[in-house]
């Protein structure tokens, strides 16, 4: 079973995915009841987390069975909820690339946010489009959420710049990467062009880049003034293990002054 999982889960295209998902989310948290683990965003708590992630980067106890949370999921809903004005804020227009389901149905019945939603082929999308030129205009949303698309795009530079150019001015944003720490600068080969190479350097078949420490400084190249947001300095070290969260993780907030 955890062999034919593993499988689906790396093999079939992110859309059926998706569809596949919603029946499976239905059983998934009786075969895993219990109170190790918890996950903040839905507020269930479970023996243990699904494992996720292909050969090159697979974590154990980490894919939440209800609502599909992933450690960068987790650690983002902490931020928007207890250091940002995205639950209180009167009014705010949100566009939110890529869309995650576990925040897809929250954020569209927030009755404060216009949320709009845009992917190239995701079935969650309001709207269709290639991140490398938005059909939208320029600083119209408050916040913007655009997370783990940026390593499979073929210009990222250009695509972060499209993403201020909708921002408002005072907006901000969260555009999380697969981020490896053990490199001082972000690499990228376009000679690498297999599924399996792709894999091995980038963790990923459908990468094509793996960043490095230097991700924040690609997104001051687009324009964004960028805070880090640390994990430990705000949550206790009990809380981080509860929720599954990376320990190593940093949260940056582009924001457009």
């Amino acid at each position: 079973m955890k062999k034919l999982y593993s499988f689906l889960l790396n093999t079939l295209p992110r859309p059926l995915l998706i569809r596949m998902s919603y029946p499976f989310k239905k059983i998934a948290p009786i075969l895993y009841k219990g109170s190790n683990v918890e996950c903040p965003v839905c507020e269930k708590s479970f023996r243990k987390f699904l494992s996720y992630g292909s050969d090159a980067a697979h974590r154990e106890n980490v894919l939440c069975p209800f609502d599909l949370t992933l450690e960068r999921h987790r650690l983002m809903w902490l931020y928007l909820k207890d250091h940002s004005n995205f639950l209180t804020a009167i009014k705010l227009e949100v566009l939110h690339v890529a869309p995650e389901q576990c925040f897809h149905k929250r954020f569209k019945e927030q009755s404060n946010l216009n949320y709009l939603t845009g992917d190239l082929v995701s079935p969650l999308a309001d709207i269709h489009f290639d991140l490398h030129s938005i059909p939208l205009e320029d600083n119209r949303f408050d916040v913007v959420f655009c997370n783990h698309v940026l390593e499979h795009v073929d210009d990222a530079l250009k695509c972060m710049k499209e993403l201020y150019r909708v921002m408002k001015p005072g907006g901000f944003g969260i555009m999380q990467v697969p981020q490896d720490f053990s490199r001082d600068v972000t690499f990228e080969d376009p000679s690498i062009v297999s599924p399996e190479d792709r894999e091995k350097f980038y963790w990923q078949k459908d990468h094509v880049r793996l960043f490095g420490k230097d991700y924040p400084d690609w997104l001051r190249k687009a324009g964004f003034e960028v805070e880090e947001f640390i994990q430990q300095s705000n949550y206790s070290e009990k809380l981080i293990e509860r929720y599954r969260l990376q320990s190593f993780e940093i949260l940056y907030i582009a924001r457009k002054l």
